[in-house]
């Protein structure tokens, strides 16, 4: 429990139905938004007025080696982290799973938006989209435990969005009904994440060429990790056409940019891959694929090779980046994921 209404809301709808409910909060990083005095508070407020007891735990360490120290690592290689992801298999699912079983329960539940139900077509349990639209949050949800998805409730399955739920926590009482929504990423709360690097890190500014795909050079950049692929403004660079960053040169500390046409790709590698829907994609499989959270489904054709899977989409897609989740979806069902590795 964040301490937020949703996973709020969602531990009042299971203690309506019936179920035995233990609220739990995760110590994950001090001074972060979701891990602080306020958070402890209300999340326990919560608990003490629906009638179900609190527990708070102490992961900064676990927070720091999982996260935090991935976060950085994948800076450091060029590459751009979704931390909530990692978050996610590590601390929500992993973590708390093996709390939940200490503490005898069958089941861990959290306010995502998404589902799960045993699917008669593939003999097995499997994650589905909500009903959120937009707010639907399966995809950072494709790196949990196939094994793991029959024991996770998601009460808020169903809801098609968030003013729905805040109306149940009015009607209830909670004083969270009213709460905003955290939009950053938690241990970066002013949003400045290259600040939080130079911070945490070895990672420091470092000037160095800014060059096209011919590698003419076109300018001076402050810092590879500075820069993410698809950007345009904050270059400082003059150009007959628009530049936009197209991806990096470690070994050289070079930004590589170029024409809006060559940040379209059609074929990627994803690495890290976890199936939730199927044990492995020896034959080619027509599937879609969402390359960012925020962007929308498109047509591909996967196929595993050994412990990567090519993606060839049928239209090619803009601006995909290292670092970030490919999830595969048939229909409404997740097939699973991986890291986009190039």
């Amino acid at each position: 429990m964040s301490g937020g209404v949703d996973s709020s809301v969602s531990a009042l709808l299971l203690k309506e139905k019936g179920y035995e409910v233990i609220g739990t909060t995760l110590e994950l990083f001090i001074g972060s938004s979701c891990c602080n005095t306020n958070t402890y508070l209300d999340a326990k407020n919560v608990c003490n007025s629906i009638g179900i007891p609190h527990f708070t735990y102490d992961c900064k360490e676990d927070f720091r080696k999982y996260i935090i120290d991935d976060f950085i690592n994948c800076y450091a290689n060029c590459k751009t982290p979704n931390p909530c992801i990692e978050c996610n298999k590590y601390m929500k699912f992993g973590y708390m799973w093996k709390k939940a079983k200490e503490l005898g329960c069958n089941y861990i539940a959290t306010g995502h938006y998404t589902k799960t139900e045993y699917s008669e077509e593939y003999q097995r349990w499997v994650l589905k989209k909500s009903k959120a639209g937009k707010k639907d949050q399966s995809y950072v949800l494709w790196s949990i435990p196939k094994e793991l998805i029959e024991h996770v409730l998601f009460p808020l399955a169903d809801f098609e969005n968030k003013e729905q739920i805040r109306e149940i926590a009015r009607e209830k009482n909670l004083k969270v009904a009213n709460k905003p929504d955290s939009e950053d990423i938690c241990f970066v709360p002013d949003g400045n994440y290259k600040k939080f690097l130079e911070n945490n890190s070895a990672i420091k500014p470092k000037k160095g060429n800014i060059v096209n795909s011919k590698g003419e050079i076109l300018g001076k950049h402050t810092g590879l990790y500075n820069y993410t692929i698809g950007q345009r403004k904050g270059l400082g660079i003059s150009y007959k056409v628009p530049l936009f960053v197209l991806g990096f040169n470690k070994a050289k500390n070079e930004v590589i940019v170029g024409e809006e046409k060559e940040l379209y790709k059609k074929e990627i590698t994803v690495t890290d891959i976890n199936l939730l829907l199927v044990d492995d994609v020896k034959e080619e499989m027509e599937v879609e694929v969402k390359t960012r959270y925020s962007s929308k489904q498109a047509k591909a054709k996967i196929k595993q090779e050994g412990h990567q899977i090519k993606v060839k989409f049928l239209e090619p897609q803009r601006a995909i980046t290292p670092g970030q989740s490919a999830v595969f979806y048939v229909g409404d069902i997740v097939l699973g994921g991986g890291k986009i590795e190039k």
